[in-house]
């Protein structure tokens, strides 16, 4: 009797089974045709949910992806009683065997996601079980309000696609609206995924690190890093509307109050605040502190770019007008930019940076100091050097020379791996040396290395000692990024990488962005070898000829319009005035899409 029990048990598992376990195994499949929708859904990045159920991590892999693209919050859902390795074995009676062969199943969950009804875009991920999504993934819908929201499968499998393992799920939250589902092999590649996102017609509007939160005393502005946490929510909700202006006192000679106007939610714990953090006091007062202090607050940032000297210079005594505001390294001001000079954006260090220089490599001796003198004679402010370019000091030479006040000049220099990793401080004195301009407004690591972080905080150590301003890294890319923030102290305020037409970073652009780090193109053009191709593409010419522009021009001002910094190259006076001179047109929505299709992922350098 038992044995016909189990011959019958197996023989239904097997009319029931789709395919093999997902995240076991994976093999190469070519991705099965999806069907857009014709909608132009819009969400903006913190209403983007990426849960995902996997046991293996092949699913949640795909999921780390979708995150990436769309700087949408990831969730993994999770078993109160996790999968064992027998669990998952197929036709054993085992667990996973059991859940999918009873329709009544509902595997529990553990935790819960906090502010569920702020997402507007849920990608729900899970691995193929026997044909159809696992269980849980069904405990999951029934466990929140899905009401008005828009819901988007993907799933993970050995061979086959995804079946009716996504309609299956519709009646479970029938109020959703339910996008067509997507499979993904176990090899899927990033590229994989984000071509899938563009058929979605989701516009990603990428808010929730990006914006920059800053604080305006007089004519000072000063950036500034948030919690996370209820009460900068709210916070960052109310600024959506504009900036705040409250009045601030000092007290205790320590910090500076004043009332916001309103209510914030507070989750106050006894702390030793230090100098330059600002809190929540009560419910309703913002508490800037230049001193230090011990009581029961909520912590709400910490003001960066400055030392608590400066700070309380800045602050100045008695009753101080502050304006808190929010604004976005993702997109820049190109309307208060003009012909000869380049608007400005504000790096995460607090400090201000043209968005539009010139970059000096291969730029040498006099025609290097001349190239330099042209380009600050043009408007040009923002200029890039480095080590390995062996013109430190004739770019130092050239600001010198040109008698513009220091302030107005913002310069970048990299050190490089090698030696210069070995010793960092060496090579940081030495950099200061050759230009010989007082000091360095920003520094980069030239590319990964040995020793970079042991570099990174050599600057970090410069950085206070107000030689070098701001810090940032190139030719970093995502997996490099986040393993290397989480070993320093000072977040990166700016990634400078190969960016062209041809190579456009459509994933690495929008991460840095979530990051709130300024991205910068190197070889805007292209590059070596490269740029006279580029500058005759029909696309790009016919472009240039719409507008009674350069073909160059077009590919700076496509560059500014999606949020990337350009430092283009050059010793010809003419083409240095060209490349300053993008702000009297503007490229429209269709000609950037075009711009967006020649991209052929075509690095032109090894970095």
């Amino acid at each position: 009797m038992k044995r016909s029990f189990y011959f019958l048990f197996i023989v239904f598992l097997l009319i029931l089974s789709a395919c093999s376990n997902s995240e076991a195994t994976g093999e190469h499949q070519p991705p099965e045709a999806n069907t857009p929708s014709d909608k132009d859904h819009s969400s903006l990045s913190n209403e983007i949910l990426v849960a995902y159920f996997s046991c293996t991590q092949t699913t949640e892999k795909i999921a780390s992806y979708i995150k990436e693209k769309t700087g949408g919050t990831q969730y993994q859902i999770r078993p109160k009683v996790p999968y064992t390795e027998e669990d998952l074995k197929y036709y054993t009676n085992g667990r996973a065997d059991q859940e999918q062969a009873d329709s009544s199943s509902r595997p529990e969950i553990t935790g819960s996601i906090s502010g569920f009804e702020k997402y507007k875009t849920i990608f729900l991920g899970y691995p193929i079980w026997h044909g159809q999504a696992p269980k849980i993934i069904y405990t999951f819908l029934e466990s929140y309000d899905f009401s008005n929201k828009r819901v988007i499968p993907f799933c993970t499998s050995h061979s086959s696609g995804i079946g009716s393992s996504d309609t299956n799920l519709h009646p479970l939250a029938p109020n959703a609206e339910w996008i067509g589902g997507k499979r993904f092999a176990r090899d899927a590649s990033k590229e994989n995924v984000s071509d899938w996102i563009d058929t979605l017609n989701i516009k990603i509007e990428t808010e929730k690190e990006n914006m920059q939160f800053y604080f305006m005393i007089g004519n000072t502005r000063l950036a500034a890093t948030l919690e996370n946490n209820a009460a900068t929510d709210a916070l960052k909700e109310k600024l959506k509307s504009g900036p705040i202006t409250i009045q601030m006192s000092d007290y205790g000679g320590f910090e500076k109050v004043g009332s916001l106007g309103f209510d914030l939610p507070a989750s106050h714990e006894q702390m030793t605040t230090q100098p330059c953090e600002f809190v929540l006091y009560q419910q309703s007062q913002l508490v800037i502190f230049y001193g230090s202090n011990h009581w029961s607050y909520t912590r709400l940032g910490k003001i960066t770019g400055v030392t608590p000297a400066e700070l309380k210079a800045i602050l100045g005594s008695g009753s101080t007008t502050i304006t808190l505001g929010m604004s976005s390294v993702s997109s820049f001001d190109l309307d208060s930019g003009v012909n000869g000079r380049a608007p400005t954006i504000m790096l995460n260090s607090g400090y201000e940076m043209p968005i539009l220089g010139i970059g000096t490599y291969s730029l040498h001796g006099d025609t290097c100091v001349q190239s330099v003198l042209s380009a600050l004679e043009s408007g040009v402010r923002l200029i890039d050097t480095a080590y390995m370019y062996g013109n430190e000091a004739q770019v130092g030479q050239a600001i010198r020379k040109s008698e513009i006040p220091r302030e107005e000049i913002f310069v970048i220099t990299k050190i490089y791996p090698g030696e210069q990793y070995s010793n960092p401080k060496k090579a940081i004195q030495e950099a200061l040396d050759k230009l010989n301009i007082g000091y360095i407004d920003m520094m980069l690591l030239h590319h990964p290395g040995a020793n970079d972080v042991q570099a990174y905080k050599a600057i970090e150590d410069f950085v206070k000692q107000g030689k070098i301003h701001s810090i940032g890294l190139s030719n970093w890319y995502i997996d490099e990024i986040d393993d290397f923030i989480s070993k320093v102290n000072i977040k990166p305020a700016l990634v400078q990488n190969e960016i062209h037409p041809y190579y456009q970073e459509k994933m690495v652009v929008p991460y840095m962005h979530s990051l709130g780090i300024v991205m910068q193109a190197w070889y805007p053009f292209g590059g070596r070898g490269y740029t006279r191709e580029m500058l005759s593409d029909k696309a790009l010419v016919a472009i240039a000829n719409e507008h009674n522009v350069t073909t160059a021009q077009v590919i700076l001002r496509w560059h500014l319009q999606r949020g990337v910094v350009a430092i283009p190259g050059s010793s010809n006076p003419d083409h240095i005035k060209e490349n300053i001179s993008v702000f009297d047109f503007e490229l429209t929505d269709t000609e950037m899409n075009a711009i967006a299709t020649l991209d052929r992922n075509e690095k032109h350098d090894w970095y």
